[in-house]
């Protein structure tokens, strides 16, 4: 079945990420830009909007409960890093079907059930890595200021006080959307792959499976849905220049060999109503 690609995130995304992730600047924000481009925005101030965003978010997703596979094998893998470089981590898994994953800057990190069924342990590992990398780096915090400021959620009143305000559950979801639609730059990109790459080596994991998920992205972008993913994407470095990246910071390091991906297996090792995948919901709410 043909896979439904999004772009997303935060990330963020590790994937597709051709796209030049632009933080927006207050000249191309104009007035709005201009109007809060003073606002203090402190790590506390993120976090706290990243909650109620993510809140929203998973109550209008198909989050897996903690008895079904893909919870399972997330929480098999990942349950020894939910305290990783000082930051506080907590996973869910999206039933849905696209390839996707996001990290938020109160530390939740989303992984989409389509991105599990195309990579083994490894590879998820190399992937999520990034994603802590997009946490501990700070691009998390600097994404939801850009959306915050990009939503208009901010009034003249509020705007001048230096505050950020209460939001409506409407306007968490506007945030909660452009969380995912927004876009980290190429050098923050490169340095989530760096941290990814040194969080699988002090981890004792395969370093070389970081170049087997780029190469995986590489294949899926050259494949059915390369139209897609085209107009999409602009400049951002492509899939296969980040997996050569991977390769060389291997093999300086003397640890290359060619990868072999392992066995996926998502199943739920006990009798459960298999859950039906659906694309990825973003609530977009006018106020």
């Amino acid at each position: 079945m043909k896979k439904n690609i999004a772009l997303g995130v935060l990330f963020a995304i590790f994937g597709f990420t051709q796209m030049d992730a632009q933080i927006l600047s207050d000249k191309a924000m104009g007035a709005l830009g201009k109007g809060v481009s003073g606002l203090t925005f402190s790590d506390a101030d993120a976090a706290a909007l990243a909650k109620q965003s993510i809140d929203e978010l998973d109550a209008n997703n198909p989050v897996a409960p903690e008895t079904d596979g893909y919870s399972i094998r997330l929480n098999r893998l990942f349950g020894k890093h939910i305290s990783s470089e000082g930051v506080t981590l907590n996973y869910k898994v999206y039933l849905v079907k696209d390839i996707n994953a996001f990290a938020c800057a109160d530390g939740s990190v989303r992984v989409f059930a389509g991105l599990m069924d195309v990579m083994d342990d490894n590879e998820l590992l190399a992937v999520i890595g990034h994603e802590i990398g997009h946490v501990v780096n700070h691009d998390t915090r600097d994404a939801i200021k850009a959306a915050y400021k990009k939503e208009a959620l901010l009034d003249a009143a509020s705007s001048q006080s230096g505050k950020i305000e209460t939001m409506t559950k409407s306007q968490l979801g506007q945030l909660g959307s452009a969380m995912i639609d927004s876009k980290h730059s190429r050098k923050q990109e490169s340095q989530a792959d760096t941290f990814s790459y040194g969080f699988m080596k002090r981890n004792g994991y395969d370093v070389n499976a970081e170049e087997s998920a780029f190469r995986i992205l590489q294949n899926i972008s050259e494949g059915a849905e390369s139209s897609f993913m085209t107009k999409m994407m602009s400049s951002h470095p492509d899939s296969g220049k980040r997996a050569d990246d991977a390769k060389k910071r291997a093999t300086k390091d003397g640890l290359y060999k060619a990868y072999v991906q392992q066995k996926i297996d998502n199943s739920t090792p006990v009798k459960a109503k298999a859950a039906t995948k659906t694309t990825a919901k973003k609530t977009t709410k006018k106020k």
